[in-house]
C-alpha cells in the first residue's frame, strides 16, 4: 500500500486532511488551559449532583415534616429543613435540575434562531440585510427584562413556556455575531470558488460559512447558558419564575431573604453557592475555549 503525502492528495482531501489537526490542536489547547479543566470538572460536578444525586439520595423534594420546620443540618437532612419543613438537601438537587435544563435549553434554542436569522442576513446582504438588522435594533432597545418580567405575567409559567421566552428574548447577540462573520467569510476564495461552480445559497451557508462560524456561535452559546441561568434565577427571586411547590435555585435564594437575620444560614448559602459554582464553571469553559480558537487562528 503506497501512503500518501499532504502533497499528492486532492483538494477535498487535503482539506480534511488539514482539518483533523487542526481540532486535535484546538482541543489541546482547551485542555491544557487551567480555567478549561476547572471549568470542565466543575460543570461535571453539578451535573452529577443534580441529576444523580437523587438517585443516591431519594429523598421527596415537597414532604413536609412538621415536627422540623426550619431544621438545621442533622443526619436525617443534611442540609436541613425549609420553614415548611421540607427537605432542603433534596430541593437544591430539583431545583438544579430545573435551572439546568431550562438554561441549556434556551440558550441551544436562541443560538439555533440567531445562527439561521445572521446567516440569511450576512449572505443575503444590501437591502435585506439592512432591514433584518433595523429589526434587530428596535427590538434591542426594549429590555429584555422587561420583556421577561411582562411575558411572565401574562402567561402561566412553566418550564416549557420559561424555555421558549427566555429563547426568544436572547438571540439578538448570537446573530450579530453571526452576521459580522458572515460579511466577512462571503468575500473569502472558497466561498467564491463556491459559487462560481453553481452552489445554491443553502449550500454555501451549511458547507461554507456554519462550519466557519461555529466556534464563535459555541462560545456565545456558552456565555448565553450562564445569561439564561441569571435569568431564570433573577424571575424566581422576584417571585416570577415557576409556580409552587416547584424548587429553583432563585426562588429559594429569595425565600432564604427572609430568615436572613435569623441565623438559618443553611437556607442561604448552598443555593447562592451552587449557581455561584455553576457560573463560574461555565465562564471559565468558555473562557478556555475562547482562547484554545484565538491560539489556532
Amino acid at each position: 500500500m503506497v501512503s500518501q503525502t499532504p502533497n499528492s492528495l486532492t483538494l477535498e482531501e487535503q482539506t480534511v486532511y488539514e482539518e483533523k489537526p487542526l481540532r486535535s490542536r484546538t482541543w489541546r489547547a482547551f485542555w491544557r488551559h487551567p480555567l478549561g479543566l476547572a471549568g470542565v470538572i466543575g460543570l461535571t460536578s453539578i451535573v452529577l449532583f443534580c441529576f444523580v444525586g437523587p438517585l443516591i439520595y431519594p429523598a421527596s423534594a415537597y414532604a413536609t415534616h412538621i415536627n422540623a420546620l426550619m431544621s438545621p443540618p442533622s443526619a436525617q437532612f443534611p442540609l436541613g429543613t425549609d420553614d415548611l419543613g421540607r427537605n432542603y438537601l433534596a430541593r437544591l438537587m430539583l431545583g438544579g435540575q430545573v435551572s439546568l435544563i431550562v438554561g441549556f435549553a434556551a440558550a441551544i434554542a436562541s443560538m439555533i434562531i440567531g445562527v439561521g436569522y445572521g446567516l440569511i442576513s450576512g449572505l443575503a446582504g444590501g437591502v435585506v440585510d439592512a432591514i433584518m438588522m433595523r429589526i434587530i435594533d428596535v427590538l434591542l432597545t426594549i429590555p429584555t427584562l422587561f420583556v421577561l418580567l411582562f411575558l411572565d405575567a401574562v402567561f402561566q409559567p412553566n418550564a416549557l413556556l420559561l424555555t421558549i421566552i427566555l429563547a426568544i428574548t436572547s438571540w439578538f447577540g448570537v446573530t450579530r455575531i453571526v452576521r459580522s462573520e458572515v460579511l466577512s467569510l462571503k468575500q473569502r476564495d472558497y466561498v467564491e470558488a463556491s459559487r462560481a461552480f453553481g452552489a445554491s445559497n443553502w449550500h454555501i451557508m451549511l458547507h461554507e460559512l456554519l462550519p466557519n462560524v461555529m466556534g464563535t456561535v459555541m462560545v456565545a452559546t456558552i456565555f448565553q447558558i450562564a445569561g439564561s441561568i441569571i435569568s431564570i434565577a433573577t424571575l424566581s427571586f422576584l417571585g416570577l419564575g415557576l409556580p409552587a411547590p416547584a424548587p429553583n435555585w432563585g426562588e429559594m435564594l429569595s425565600t432564604s431573604m427572609n430568615y436572613m437575620f435569623q441565623n438559618a444560614w443553611w437556607l442561604i448559602y448552598p443555593p447562592g453557592i451552587a449557581l455561584l459554582w455553576t457560573l463560574l464553571s461555565i465562564n471559565f469553559i468558555s473562557e478556555a475555549l475562547q482562547s484554545a480558537l484565538d491560539t489556532r487562528l
